[in-house]
């Protein structure tokens, strides 16, 4: 007798369970279904601002597999189709159809929960107002580019500053916007450490984008017709044609809640290693909607990025195919960019070492992408904290041009291998001069952690 196997939503952590367990189980053995209440389905919102801007022609570029595709290999993905409950003692949800407003319950054997994020909105006045905008979905993205293409002046104002709200800059930017951001903290990248924060704000001015710091919004006003006009804080108003929400995101776990499930403290579902809901035999859940375990701090936290939507759901999706994996955790690594700017990070900032307990030490060196002597070295800041008792790498911030992002990888594989600084410094690293100095710019950094790790006694 068949199982059926119910997953809710249709995008990375969901569609990735779904395909694995089908790659795992025929249709005979497992019938599967899935819910998604918009129109699309596995998509990168991640590159949305650069369909926004221009780097990506289209919107279908961005589809890695459509409900059509899912449908023929034996998934039934039911769009524009929102589930309204989870009933647990009677393993069934219910479920709304978005054109025709009836509602039918389907029952589960083993359920997915793979919900995703929602963005936060300012709770001020105006701020439904026509003309603003989120970037959440591919839904946002094509009602931001008809909100452009009907806007009255080339006016932006993108309200946060953090990945999203930087890359949504330069999409403007890249479109003949003049564009302002309008951060609620001092520094653009709150991901960042404030002095690395403010080598952003810098190059961000540079680049012709308005960086307003400590400026969190008051209201949106409108003009006659109900479209946005202008954005206030308490010290200014800022004119606008368009305005573009970059406010970060929280998990959308909100049935998750009223189905009694449990809830970590930034508000995202709790699971084992396996993906599975704790206390819970049947239910997994993957994706924005989780807190996952950071491997630096030992604690819990919200990271919402495709990369791990995506492992999770095959982690998932092979428990409930029959065979087994697990989710380590994460070290927190995220790269951006703002034009030619590039940012990266991972492990831990100042502040996070310090809510851990850790005490530790904190170096910053300059250096060059390339030998200094090659065309084209770019220069890049490389920011890197130990521990002070054992010098274990605790984590890294790049901030600088062409060569500079990726360079964190090497970071992120010492974090995971939860190297010392000094065990980092004798790392064989690719050399030649148009890739790197002889001492790579990570390494210099590592060398000088080991100093200050020593000095620190």
């Amino acid at each position: 007798m068949s199982e059926r196997l119910v997953v809710i939503g249709g995008d990375a952590a969901g569609m990735s369970a779904a395909s694995q367990a089908r790659r795992l189980r025929g249709p005979g053995e497992l019938e599967i279904t899935a819910f998604e209440r918009g129109r699309f389905s596995s998509y990168s919102a991640c590159g949305i601002p650069y369909w926004v801007g221009g780097d990506v022609a289209g919107r279908d570029e961005l589809i890695a597999r459509s409900p059509e595709e899912h449908r023929a290999r034996g998934i039934d993905l039911l769009t524009r189709t929102e589930v309204t409950e989870i009933d647990l003692a009677g393993q069934r949800v219910r479920a709304r159809d978005l054109a025709l407003g009836t509602e039918s319950w389907t029952g589960f054997d083993k359920l997915v929960i793979a919900t995703g994020a929602r963005p936060r909105r300012p709770d001020v006045p105006g701020i439904g107002a026509a003309g603003v905008h989120g970037v959440q979905t591919l839904e946002d993205g094509e009602a931001l580019l008809d909100s452009l293409a009907g806007a009255p002046g080339r006016r932006a104002v993108v309200v946060g500053a953090g990945y999203i709200g930087v890359e949504m800059a330069e999409a403007l930017l890249n479109r003949g916007y003049e564009v302002t951001v309008l951060n609620r903290g001092g520094q653009p990248m709150a991901t960042l450490d404030p002095d690395m924060g403010r080598l952003v704000h810098a190059a961000m001015d540079g680049l012709g984008i308005r960086t307003v710091g400590a400026s969190p919004v008051t209201e949106v006003l409108t003009r006659a017709d109900g479209r946005v006009r202008a954005v206030a804080t308490k010290d200014a108003e800022y004119p606008a044609d368009v305005v573009v929400l970059g406010t970060g995101v929280v998990p959308e776990t909100s049935l998750a809640r009223a189905a009694g499930l449990p809830l970590g403290a930034h508000g995202g579902l709790l699971t084992d290693p396996s993906m599975r809901v704790r206390g819970q035999r049947n239910v997994w859940a993957g994706g924005d909607c989780v807190e996952v375990l950071d491997l630096v701090s030992g604690r819990e936290r919200h990271v919402p990025l495709g990369t791990h939507a995506n492992k999770q759901g095959q982690v998932i999706g092979s428990n409930v195919g029959g065979d087994y994996a697990t989710f380590p955790g994460v070290v927190g690594t995220a790269v951006s960019k703002v034009c030619d700017l590039e940012i990266a990070r991972t492990g831990l900032r100042e502040k996070d070492a310090r809510e851990a307990g850790l005490q530790y030490v904190a170096v910053t060196v300059e250096s060059t992408s390339r030998a200094g002597y090659y065309p084209g070295a770019a220069a890049m800041t490389v920011k890197m904290l130990a521990e002070r008792r054992t010098g274990r790498l605790l984590g890294v911030q790049i901030v600088g041009r062409e060569g500079a992002a990726k360079r964190v990888d090497v970071a992120a594989v010492a974090l995971t291998a939860r190297m010392t600084v000094e065990g980092m410094t004798g790392l064989d690293l690719g050399y030649a001069p148009p890739f790197s100095p002889v001492w790579d710019p990570v390494l210099i950094a590592a060398r000088k952690a080991v100093a200050a790790v020593r000095a620190a006694g």
